[in-house]
């Protein structure tokens, strides 16, 4: 299956979430500001949103949303390792953590941060608000290593890939220990270094075809 990622993007969620599987993807980089591919194609002919991530499947149809690959993947997998079963309130735990991240972290917390056209006054807002609902996460993060108690599941994937943007837009984390904890306990699994070297590596193949051009 091919995965359409972005360097430093939300897509690098689903790649953990595939390497703690054993789920082999093939990595298709998206540069998010031309919406194209490493060999020229126009990104709008694989996702009529334009967005990331992307996952083709093997019949050739395409998923998109995240939240919706990380499930596809782990009931793939099948194992319930990353996703309980259907029908059980662990599920629901852990698919009720996915909605808050996707909603209050990465929407409606982190996006204005990134847009360019942001007002300073909102950029302000937009910040204190991240920063309540990081606070309110690391008081979350008290009673176990993990979101939902002592495994890592779909939502930790998620929710670590987004709170790392609170060192792009250099918000400080020192006020909340559990929060800075569980990052690095997270940061710490082979899957993430994996997909996170992945990232850099592409990110530096970047910067030199860039350099390049320009020269």
């Amino acid at each position: 299956m091919k995965l359409y990622h972005e360097v430093r993007g939300c897509s690098l969620a689903v790649d953990i979430v595939a390497r703690e599987l054993g789920i082999p993807l093939d990595l298709q980089w998206v540069n998010m500001r031309t919406k194209t591919l490493a060999d020229g194609t126009d990104y709008f002919s694989v996702s009529s949103k334009g967005t990331v991530p992307t996952l083709e499947l093997p019949d050739g149809q395409y998923l998109s949303e995240g939240t919706v690959i990380m499930q596809y993947l782990a009931d793939e997998e099948g194992s319930g390792r990353l996703l309980p079963r259907p029908g059980s309130l662990a599920r629901l735990r852990v698919l009720e953590w996915m909605s808050f991240i996707a909603a209050d972290l990465h929407k409606g917390g982190f996006m204005p941060l990134f847009k360019p056209a942001t007002p300073p006054e909102y950029r302000r807002i937009a910040t204190d608000y991240v920063k309540a609902k990081l606070a309110w996460l690391d008081s979350r993060l008290r009673d176990g290593p993990y979101l939902t108690g002592d495994d890592f599941t779909i939502a930790d994937a998620h929710c670590y890939t987004i709170a790392m943007w609170a060192g792009v837009h250099h918000i400080d984390t020192d006020a909340w220990p559990h929060l800075e904890a569980y990052l690095e306990r997270v940061g710490s699994r082979p899957s993430v270094k994996a997909a996170e070297q992945a990232a850099r590596e592409q990110g530096e193949r970047d910067r030199l075809t860039s350099n390049a051009l320009v020269g």
